[in-house]
């Protein structure tokens, strides 16, 4: 049985509340990863129906006794739908936010049709962007991550 869209949005935004009261007092560090799939040059960003609205790339956190590789595939089959198998590691960036430290592994994938499937209880929106024409609504790892694209493009 499916949960109905409005209300597996109000879920996550609940469990997102939670999970920021639990950051402020534990200060953990949270290992999770971002995905940069590409189109013919153009990235896609997506809209989380939780937490910060900001466009950003798409991912989730790495479950107990997960590789981060394995996490990215998940997270992509269940946010958008795409069974995603050739990624291309970029690295790792820490950061922090809401009070925690964020441990991010990094992965690029390009993909040969635009066809997504997005989960409606966790993304509002997906959209496919050229990297010279991002919203000015990012998220604050967007432009971290793309120049770890570019470097990787160059390399």
């Amino acid at each position: 049985m499916r949960v109905p869209v409005k209300a597996g949005r109000l879920g996550m935004r609940c469990a997102h509340v939670g999970l920021r009261v639990y950051w402020r007092v534990a200060r953990p560090t949270v290992v999770g990863v971002k995905c940069v799939v590409t189109n013919d040059g153009d990235v896609l960003l997506v809209r989380h129906t939780y937490g910060s609205r900001a466009w950003d790339f798409p991912g989730g956190t790495v479950r107990r006794r997960e590789l981060p590789l394995d996490a990215a595939r998940r997270e992509m089959h269940e946010e958008l739908g795409r069974r995603i198998d050739d990624w291309q590691e970029l690295g790792a960036l820490n950061m922090h936010t809401y009070h925690h430290r964020d441990n991010l592994h990094l992965f690029r994938a390009g993909i040969g049709d635009r066809e997504i499937d997005i989960d409606l209880i966790e993304l509002a929106e997906a959209v496919w962007f050229a990297p010279d024409g991002l919203p000015p609504d990012v998220g604050p790892y967007v432009g971290r991550i793309l120049a770890r694209v570019r470097l990787a493009s160059e390399a």
